[in-house]
């Protein structure tokens, strides 16, 4: 069986010292910190990530590895509002991306990919949400 990663860059860091990344500590186990290619965008007190065809677009955050994936997920989904239950369209969508670890390994993850459009949204020129004045 194949392990589950998830990749978090916002609010979900440990840096944050959330209440949700606290939840996300219990659930699974720290890897690494990571890149995404994407690009960044401040969607309010929380950002938002997109993929991008350039590798120069990178978006920092971490690794973690899912202890039990069925108890997590739902968990992390709920924080993010992705699922049916949540209106049309959902502002993320959980999707399996890869995302390259601080090691320089590659890694599949889950990722929470903003689904809005991203017009008149700040983009984090740092790639880094922890390192963005709010």
């Amino acid at each position: 069986m194949n392990p589950d990663y998830i990749f978090v860059y916002g609010t979900l860091r440990r840096d944050t010292n959330s209440e949700m990344s606290h939840l996300l500590a219990k659930q699974a186990e720290f890897v690494d910190d990571a890149t995404y290619q994407g690009r960044l965008f401040k969607v309010d007190y929380y950002p938002g990530a997109v993929s991008s065809n350039n590798p120069n677009d990178v978006v920092q955050g971490e690794v973690y590895l899912l202890h039990r994936t069925d108890v997590a997920l739902p968990l992390l989904d709920q924080y993010e509002e992705f699922g049916p239950e949540f209106p049309e369209p959902n502002e993320y969508i959980r999707q399996k991306q890869s995302v390259s670890l601080k090691s320089g390994r590659f890694v599949t993850a889950w990722v929470y990919v903003y689904n809005h459009p991203t017009e008149g949204l700040e983009l984090v020129e740092s790639a880094n949400f922890i390192q963005q004045p709010l």
